[in-house]
C-alpha cells in the first residue's frame, strides 16, 4: 500500500509519498519489499495513486523489482477510498491466491517471515500482525480469545477493549475479497479493511489468527515516528565504512557509512551511528551526531546536526544545533545574526530558510 496523502508529515507529502521519505538513507517502501522477498514473497502488486506526479516518484524509486529479483506491477488507485478498496482493486492481480497485505510506511525490526511462516500452517482464512501500544485508540485494534484467535476488530475505537494494535500488516485468503464486496464506506468516507474483517468474525465459518510483532515497529506516519524509525534502524548499524576523503584532525567515533565522494573537512567530527551519503561536503568544523542520517549531494558546513534525518541535494550553514529535525531535499538553510541553543525543523522540499 503506497497510497495515502500523508497529511501528517506535510509539508515534506505536498510533493511526494510518504513511503518515499528516507530511513538511515533509504526510502522506507525499500523496507517493506526486502521484508516481502526475504518472506518468500516476489510477485508484489503496489497501490500508487493518485496523481501523476506521486504515481511517477514511486515507480522511478522501485523499478520493475529487478534490484529484488522480484516481479512488481503497479495498480493505480483513483481517490484514497481506504484499504478494503485498495485490495478489492488489486483482484485481477490476486489470482486467487493467498496474499498479504503490508502498509507501506511500517518499519519492523523482525520482518513478516516468521508471520507468514506460521499463516501456511494454520489453516486460518485471516491473520493480523499485531502490537501493544500505549494509545490504542490511534490505530484499529483487535479482541483475542485465549488462543490467540481473533474475536472482534475496531477501527479506532473511543473506549478500545485491548492494546492491541493492528500494524498495518494482514495475511489473507481469497475469500476476504467476498466480504469485501458491498461494504459501505465508513463515516469517514472510505471502506474499511476492518470491516471487512469483522464480517469475516461474524460468519463464524472461518478462523482469524493473529501474531505479535517481535522486536520494535514503527508506524512512520508522523514525524516523531519517522525520526524514531530512523533511530532504531541506525541503532542496529554495525559497520564502519568510509568510501569518502578524509581532511587534517578529523575524528570518527563510534559506527559509521560514509558514502562515496564525501569529503570530510578539518576539525569536523562524526559520532556514530550515523550515515552520510554520496557526495557530500562536511564541514570544515562541524559536528555530526548520533542517530543522523544525510543524504546524496548535501553539504554540512558549520555547527551540529544530531538525531536528524537529511533528505538530500541540501545546504546546511548553520553555526547553530539543528536536533530532531526532518528536513527535504533541495533545501537551503543558513544562519545570520545571534542564535538560540538548538532548532528543530520539518522543512519541505525546494525550500530555503535564514536562522
Amino acid at each position: 500500500m503506497a497510497g495515502g496523502l500523508g497529511k501528517r508529515l506535510r509539508p515534506l507529502t505536498h510533493t511526494g509519498p510518504k513511503q518515499l521519505i528516507p530511513i538511515a538513507n533509504k526510502p522506507g517502501l525499500h523496507y517493506c519489499i526486502e521484508d516481502l522477498v526475504n518472506a518468500g514473497i516476489k510477485d508484489i502488486g503496489i497501490i500508487v495513486g493518485y496523481t501523476e506526479e506521486r504515481i511517477n516518484k514511486i515507480k522511478e524509486a522501485i523499478g520493475d523489482g529487478s534490484k529484488w529479483e522480484a516481479k512488481i506491477s503497479y495498480i493505480e488507485q483513483d481517490a484514497p477510498r481506504g484499504l478494503a478498496h485498495a485490495v478489492w482493486i488489486a483482484k485481477d492481480f490476486l489470482e486467487n491466491d493467498d496474499f498479504v497485505v503490508y502498509l507501506g510506511d511500517n518499519m519492523l525490526k523482525s520482518g513478516i517471515k516468521y508471520f507468514v511462516d506460521n499463516f501456511k500452517k494454520s489453516g486460518a482464512d485471516a491473520s493480523i500482525l499485531l502490537a501493544e501500544v500505549k494509545n490504542p485508540k490511534m490505530f484499529g485494534v483487535a479482541t483475542l480469545d485465549k488462543n490467540g484467535n481473533v474475536i472482534e476488530v475496531e477501527e479506532k475505537p473511543e473506549n478500545p477493549k485491548t492494546n492491541y494494535a493492528i500494524t498495518g500488516i494482514y495475511l489473507f485468503s481469497p475469500i476476504i475479497l467476498d466480504f469485501i464486496e458491498g461494504l459501505q464506506p465508513s463515516a469517514r468516507n472510505e471502506l474499511e479493511l476492518t470491516h471487512a474483517i469483522q464480517k469475516l468474525i461474524a460468519s463464524k465459518k472461518h478462523k482469524i489468527s493473529s501474531h505479535f510483532v517481535e522486536g520494535w515497529w514503527d508506524d512512520a506516519g508522523t514525524v516523531e515516528d519517522v525520526l524514531h524509525a530512523n533511530h532504531m534502524v541506525l541503532s542496529e548499524l554495525k559497520k564502519i565504512e568510509n568510501d569518502g576523503k578524509l581532511e587534517g584532525n578529523v575524528k570518527l567515533i563510534g559506527n559509521y557509512v560514509i558514502g562515496e565522494g564525501t569529503v570530510i573537512k578539518k576539525e569536523s567530527i562524526i559520532k556514530g551511528p550515523a550515515v552520510i551519503g554520496k557526495n557530500c561536503n562536511i564541514g570544515p568544523n562541524t559536528y555530526i551526531g548520533p542517530y543522523t542520517s544525510i543524504g546524496d549531494n548535501t553539504t554540512v558546513e558549520g555547527g551540529e546536526i544530531e538525531s536528524s534525518i537529511i533528505m538530500g541535494n541540501s545546504t546546511i550553514r548553520c553555526n547553530g544545533k539543528i536536533v530532531d529535525s526532518l528536513i527535504g531535499k533541495h533545501s537551503t538553510i543558513t544562519t545570520s545574526g545571534k542564535l538560540p541553543r538548538g532548532h528543530r525543523l520539518i522543512v519541505g522540499e525546494n525550500s530555503s530558510i535564514s536562522l
